[in-house]
This record gives C-alpha cells, structure tokens and sequence, in this order.
C-alpha cells in the first residue's frame, strides 16, 4: 500500500469536518488551554509559504496540548476591514465587501489544505455587523467613563459630573488631556454644549484637535506606520501634517498599568523592552519660564532639572499652539514658510534624521528662571507636538541635537557638568560634578537632581511629575470600509447611540473616494443620520478597532447579549499562547492591552491581562532564481557561462525552477517577451543563480503552499517549515530540501506495511534497543514542543527512524504515531485507523517516557583506526574506559588494522567514539 498523501489529505479534512472533530465547548470537567494566532488580513494574493509559519506552529501546540488532556480552544477568523480592500474598489468600483468575501474563501481554502485544527464554529469577521457591534458597544463604554487616578480604574463618567456639580475640580484627581480648574458655579452655570466640551477633557474616548499624518489623494488620516519617507506607504502619495479633529482613545491613562503588568506576562525580553521604551516612563520636573511681555508662560517638561543653568535657549514644535502668538511680525512669513515645510514631513522622519538641522526664530524671548537671562525661542522639528509639551529648554552643552543647533544658529553654549570639550561636541553626561550652577556647584549629577527638584517646587516654578512618551491613539480615519462609530451630532456636539440601537451598520455608496470637497465617503450617503436627523460621524474606525477584542469574541462568538459571556470567559479566562509577529509589538498588543484592561475595570472580563505568553515566529525569506540575458538580445547564458559575455540580471519565476535548473518550456510559456528564447546552456542545462530575499511578488519568490501541499503533501508543508530552522528565526524558504521531509514519511508510512502493500504491524516484544530508542524520542520531542524547539523535534523523528531500521512491532509504532500526530496529523490519522482504533488520533492520550529505558546498558562504539571508521563495537555501559581499551584491541576487526602491532594509542570516549592509532 503506497503512501498517497492526496487521498489520504483529503479523506480525514473531510472527515474532521463532517465530525466536528475541532469543535470545542465549555467543559468545567477538562482544564482549558487557549490558542490564538494573530488573525490574518485577507489579501487578494492569497498565501505565501511564509504565512502558515506561526499557524503551524500554533497547530502542533494545539494538537500536543489536547493529546495531553486539554480542553483546547483554537480558533481562526479575519481581520477583515481596511484601506487595502478600500483601495481596490476606489479603482475598480467593486465594492469591499466583495473583494473581502472572495479573499476570505480563497484564504479558507488554503487554510484547510494545510490541515489546521481550527474551530471553525468560531470565526470572526470584523466586517460583520454581528461582530463590530461589539466594538460599538465598547467605544461607547469609554465614551462614558473617565480614568481616576486614585482608584486606579476606569469609573462612569456620571461620577465625574456629580463631582463637578458639587465641588468642580476641587479633589479630582483624573486623567485628562490638560488640567482644567473651575468652580461648581461656573460648572453649573454652563449650558451642556460647554459641558460636553468639559468632560471631553476627561473621556477615555474622546474628540480633541490633533496633529495627524493627512493623504489628500487618499482622503485619509494615516497611522505612522502607514508612511514612509513623506509619502504613503500604500500609493506613495504626499502625507502632510494637519490639524484635524478626530476621535481618541485615552491610552496613556492605562501607562503605568501596563508597564507593571509586563512583569507577570511570559513574554521574551526583547519584547517587553520594546512595550517599555513605547510606554517610556521617564520621572522629572514641569517647569514654567516666563515670556517676556506677556503673561503666558511656557511649560516644559524635564528628567534632568539640574542642567537649568545651561539652558540658553528654547525650541517649540511647528505645530505649538503658540506659534502665532509667539512669533513677531517681523518673523511671521519665515515662520510661516517653515511651518508648511515641517508639515511635509512624518514625525517618525523627524525622530530618526539626528543629522539634520533646521529651524527659525519666533522673534520672542523666554526668561531662564534661575538665571534671569533672556533667551531666545526658535521653532524646529525635531521638537513633536504629541511629545511632553511640545516646548523644550535647549541645553545644547549636554544635549546633541541641541549642540548641532547652537553651532548652526550662533547659539551660547553653557556646560554645567564638569569633563567633555563642548567646543568640539556635547557632552551628554549622566554622571560628574556641576559646575557654573551657583548653589549645585561640586554636586554630583544625581544629587543635584534631588535639589533641584526641591527648589523647583519651594519657588514655585512648576512639581515633580511622571511623563510617558505613549500617546493617546487616533481612533479616526476618513475612510469607508471600517466600523461607524456609534456617535451623531447636534450643533457640533457628540451623542452616543443607545446601546439598544447596535449595530450601527455600514450604509452602501457608490463612490468610496472623499468627496469633491474633502469629506470621507459616507458624507455622499443621504440619509446618514439618525431617524431626527441628526447627522452621524462619517468617520469611520481604524484597523486595530476590530483586532482590539477578537480573541475575547472567540470565547462566546454566538452570544447576541454580551461581547463575552461571564461562563465563557471564566472558563477560558485569558489566552495561554498567542502566536504571531513582532510587527504588533507596539501596535496591536500595545490596544488590546488597553481594551482588556478597560473591560476588567468594569467587570466584564475576569483577567487583567489578555495575552499570558506570546511567541513570535520569524520570517520565511524567499530565495529568488535569475536567468542572465546577453545585453541587445533574447539569447539567456547559463549561470557558469555568463562571465563570458555582457549580461542583464533578471528575476525568474521560482516555481519554474528545479534545484536551480530551469524549465526551459515552461520559461516560455511564462512571459510574451521570452516566447522566442535561445539558451546558452552548460552541460546541457540552464543553471540559474540564486539569492536571499524578502518574500515579494515582484522578485517573482513567492512561493505558494498550494504547489507545495498537491505535489508532497500538507504533512510535508508542515514539517518542512518547522525543519527549516528556530521558530524565532527569520530563514530562507528552499525547496530544494524539501525532499528529505517527504523522504522520512514515506519511510515511516512503508514501516506499516510489507512489500505486497499489506498492514504488517505485529504484536511482537519490542527490543531493549527500540523501546531505548522511542522513549528517548518521546522525551526529546516532548521537550522540544515545550520549548518550541520544533525544528529538532523533527530531526529527532529522522533520527529515530535511523534507528530504528525495519521495526514494525505495534509497541513502538502506535506510540510513535501519537507523538507525530501533531506535525503530521493526516498520516497519523491514517495509521491510527490502520492500527485499528475508531476514534481519532486526535483523542489518543500522548506517550509518556519511562525513564528506565533512556539508560543504557551498553553502547554500540563506531571504532575508528587513525581516524576513518572500521567497525562498531558494544561494550557494556559499566566497562571503564581502560577496560574497553583493552578489550577492543583485542577484537578480530581490530587486529587486521594493527597486524600484529600494538597501537601507539587507544583513546576512549565513553558513550561516544573508540579511536585506535596506529
């Protein structure tokens, strides 16, 4: 019986789906383990090889975690709204839900070739009304709650407003966007427009003026990540920056939270450095310095007060509210010119060109407080509105982009702590002796701090406060195929949907560009309003809105009462391991930290942490293959040859190529300019050169698991990618190697059967040496599961095989089949009902090793004479090294080597290696 691995695929998918063999419920009587993989966006293109990495990965843990006992809930869906799908049908008038439908089955498709033990009963959409009610529904609760300080927890916004009715903001200790301070008259003497324009302040999601990253030409406010190099990521057209009015969630509110919770999270390192320099607590000093001939004051924040006496300068961003108020007329249209310069460009660009020196002055002076020196104040953009306050003061002796200013514009340099030469370079010490500081002279740096925090506060300068460079996120985008936000309008004041008026659905139009005059799509649709007529938002939510809270739906994804049900979540509670790239490490886990954390304030879900481990999978690279074309011609020269003439590079189709032969037909048939191709060919054939690279379509490296599942197997796919190198590590895809994967199963299918193709799998005693050689796999593989080490898990399998030689006894087999079901679950189903059992493999108890077996009583040694193997030998594992020497030189295969000699050596390496020199 041969190993057909198409019927075989095909008859347990089938089967599993007509079973329900992945269909899990709530089961107080198992203990839970929740597996959730980073849902993937739909894209027309379809997968790669590369997706499926952490998919299989995920499904190996799932299937081994349900072998040992688990009630395992994995689940799968889509991340279904964004721009991509809005693009496609701003060119071809198709609309997104179409695309997205299509993208959806052709991922379903290729998701269950490969054979994943997804529930599929539990698939989410975010573009199904069904499932962003849910995100409605939480936008709103944040809509109505604050964040208390003191409590440390979101609480209802009604709170709030009894405060102010009683004692205004007398007491209230709340995150917010700017301290406010008012009376209970004047809180009770406003009318409710003034009102709601108060408790925006103080709303964890909330509607504020804000700088954003504006595409005219895609009509949208776009997320940092979404631009590069002042254009689009996605059509490469300008960004500018604008003020605009968007909804915000309060994210920073929950900064210090989630930077505690990262210590009880299982995640690596590097992973939780990143979070915390994104989170980046930094403790200083608010400080207010004058302005001369004016009241205001301009307030900055600090970590290193001491340095005050340096400050000889201060810079505000181009987009300070006070640009207008602070520049003269004099420097009005310089100003004004830069301002729309810096608006060109991203902040991300703005943080990372340090080199770069640009600025103008404001005509205006601040006052050192400590000094009582005049000092001027300039505008540069490599200060950010969104970061502290978006003033800084210059300290450009120990400060490098302050330095590099100060020599561009002629700038007093000032050093305040002793060592460095500030006429070559700043000196950025955190340590040292002050100095030209009048009473912190001699101090050290960090005593010095201390003091000056003191006299800070005692001259009443500005206090002690804790920053954090995390920003609240821009919650809006002005684009169509998103989540509605559950918000209408009276005069330009917002109100929430009742809940009991969720979904808000998503109303069709026929054009999904802005409109003529700049407006997001849905201002073409009419009757955009609720049944009074008044307006809704037309904007619509971002990316993140729908993958904030999936993982919570997945729990209880039927249940049309509650985003979770209180059984279901206190069940599976929170995700024991997510898979998925580092990309989110600041996006995605960064909101879905917050939104969960939300919830848990208000009772909703029992954890305060979504995610307890989280592994992230590297990249697949592609390999990509050139053909070498004879400049001036359609002659192609072969990779040994081409040396010989004047050649064009160029990338060729991976999948018409062999182990770096190219199928010249097919090489034909691929393009309508290479139909009439000649070859220069070495040898006979057409050897293509290779590289290492990232993946892409356009460099014709794409690799498709469809080819690689109908021509060795979904079993072989998976294994393969596990094979190819640790998980956490980005590797070249290479189908060239995959012929040893699909080599191991055939060998282990044909253990099964005899040479007529009939099940041979006898009863028989297992050997000392086999039952050593499966428990050692058994324990070998199970530890590597644990470690996520599946690359020597598969190995280890090859290795066993080795060993094992001809085995078909059933004590070893059917443990055997167990331990691969994991990898390879269609062949172990298919043995597994060869063996004779009813139920699947799935539900089969995993193999345990018994320590016994793993030590051993003898040692099979390769013996060696001057180094080339001769023979192999067993010695007794309680021979002494001089015993086996003696013993060994004594054996017949030994004494045709020496001929009579003595060896000048024996050396022994016990449990390893004999070597005889002679």
């Amino acid at each position: 019986m041969e190993y057909n691995f198409k019927q075989i695929e095909s008859r347990w998918q089938q089967r599993w789906r007509e079973l329900k063999t992945y269909h899990v419920e709530v089961d107080p009587s198992r203990p839970k383990f929740y597996v959730l993989d980073m849902f993937p966006y739909p894209s027309g293109a379809g997968l790669h090889v590369g997706h499926p990495l952490g998919y299989i990965a995920s499904d190996i843990y799932s299937r081994y975690k349900r072998l040992k006992g688990f009630n395992v809930l994995h689940p799968m869906g889509y991340d279904a709204f964004g721009l991509p799908a809005e693009q496609y049908a701003i060119q071809t008038g198709q609309h997104p839900a179409v695309t997205t439908e299509r993208n959806i089955a052709r991922y379903r498709e290729q998701l269950d070739k490969i054979g994943f033990s997804f529930d599929w009963d539990r698939e989410v959409r975010t573009c199904d009304p069904d499932y962003y009610k849910w995100t409605q529904w939480a936008f709103l609760k944040m809509y109505g709650h604050y964040y208390c300080n003191r409590r440390q927890q979101a609480r209802p916004v009604g709170e709030l407003i009894a405060a102010f009715e009683k004692n205004g903001t007398e007491g209230v200790d709340a995150a917010c966007t700017r301290e406010l301070h008012f009376t209970a008259a004047e809180w009770n003497g406003w009318d409710e427009a003034k009102r709601e324009q108060v408790l925006q302040n103080y709303r964890l999601a909330f509607r504020a003026d804000t700088q954003v990253n504006w595409c005219p030409q895609l009509g949208t406010v776009l997320a940092n990540d979404e631009v590069r190099d002042g254009l689009s990521v996605r059509g490469g057209y300008p960004v500018e920056q604008k003020r605009m009015k968007q909804w915000l969630l309060r994210v920073t509110a929950y900064a210090q939270r989630m930077l505690d919770g990262l210590e009880r999270l299982a995640w690596s390192d590097s992973l939780k450095e990143i979070q915390r320099n994104w989170i980046g607590r930094s403790v200083g000093a608010q400080v207010f310095f004058d302005i001369t001939g004016s009241e205001r004051k301009l307030e900055i924040f600090t970590t290193r007060p001491d340095t005050i006496f340096g400050v000889t300068f201060m810079v505000i961003a181009p987009e300070h509210a006070w640009v207008g108020e602070l520049t003269t007329p004099e420097n009005r249209a310089a100003v004004e010119e830069y301002v729309r310069q810096a608006g060109k460009r991203s902040e991300r660009e703005r943080i990372a060109e340090t080199r770069r020196v640009s600025g103008v002055a404001t005509g205006s002076y601040a006052v050192n407080p400590f000094t009582g020196k005049a000092i001027p104040i300039y505008i540069s953009d490599y200060v950010l509105a969104g970061y502290g306050t978006g003033a800084i003061m210059a300290v450009p002796a120990h400060d490098s982009r302050d330095w590099a200013f100060a020599r561009h514009f002629g700038l007093d340099i000032v050093p305040v702590v002793a060592g460095g030469d500030v006429e070559r370079e700043s000196y950025d010490a955190k340590e040292g002796k002050l100095i030209n500081s009048d009473f912190l002279d001699g101090m050290d740096v960090k005593e010095a701090i201390g003091v000056m925090f003191d006299e800070i506060e005692r001259r009443g300068l500005g206090r002690r406060l804790v920053n954090y460079r995390l920003r609240d996120a821009i919650f809006s985008r002005q684009r169509y195929w998103g989540e509605p936000f559950p918000i209408y309008y009276k005069n330009d004041t917002a109100y929430p949907l009742a809940e009991d008026e969720l979904p808000l659905r998503l109303p069709p139009v026929d054009d999904f560009g802005p409109t003529a005059e700049g407006e997001p799509p849905l201002a073409r649709v009419a009757d955009w309003a609720t049944p009074e007529g008044y307006p809704y938002e037309l904007s619509t939510m971002p990316g993140f809105a729908g993958s904030s809270a999936y993982y919570l739906r997945y729990m209880d994804p039927h249940n049309d009462r509650a985003l979770v049900g209180r059984e279901a979540d206190e069940y599976w509670r929170s995700v024991d391991l997510y898979v998925g790239g580092i990309e989110h490490a600041t996006g995605h886990l960064m909101y879905s930290r917050f939104w969960n954390m939300f919830l848990y304030d208000l009772g909703y879900v029992c954890e305060e942490e979504p995610f307890r481990k989280l592994v992230n999978q590297g990249m697949i690279q592609g390999r990509s293959n050139f053909v070498y074309r004879v400049v001036g011609t359609n002659r192609f020269v072969s990779l040994g040859l081409k040396d010989r003439y004047q050649t064009q590079e160029i990338h060729v189709d991976v999948n018409i190529v062999r182990n770096d032969i190219l199928d010249l037909e097919a090489f034909r048939r691929w393009m309508p300019d290479f139909a009439d191709a000649e070859f220069i060919l070495e040898d006979g054939k057409y050897v293509c050169g290779w590289a290492i690279e990232k993946m892409s379509k356009s460099m014709y490296n794409v690799v498709n698991p469809d080819y690689i599942v109908d021509n060795y197997g979904a079993d072989t796919l998976r294994m393969y990618e596990m094979f190819l190198g640790p998980l956490e590590q980005s590797k070249p895809w290479d189908t060239n190697g995959i012929d040893g994967v699909h080599k191991f199963l055939r060998r282990f299918w044909r253990l099964f059967f005899d040479r007529d193709g009939q099940f041979a799998v006898t009863d028989d005693a297992a050997g000392e040496k086999e039952l050593r050689t499966l428990h050692k796999t058994i324990k070998k593989v199970t530890e590597d599961i644990e470690n996520f080490s599946f690359n020597t898990s598969v190995a280890a399998f090859m290795i066993c095989l080795n060993e094992l030689g001809e085995c078909n006894k059933r004590a070893v087999l059917e443990p055997l089949v167990v331990l691969l079901a994991p990898f390879a679950p269609h062949i172990a189903e298919e043995l597994w009902a060869q063996l004779g059992h009813t139920t699947s493999v799935c539900d089969a108890a995993y193999p345990v090793y018994d320590e016994k077996y793993l030590a051993q009583s003898a040692f099979e040694y390769p013996v060696s004479v001057n180094g080339k193997l001769r023979f192999k030998k067993e010695y007794a594992a309680s021979l002494t090294p001089a015993e086996i020497q003696a013993a060994v030189v004594a054996e017949p295969e030994a004494q045709k080597w020496l001929d009579g000699k003595a060896p000048k050596k024996v050396i022994v390496v016990p449990g390893k290696i004999i070597n005889i020199v002679v």
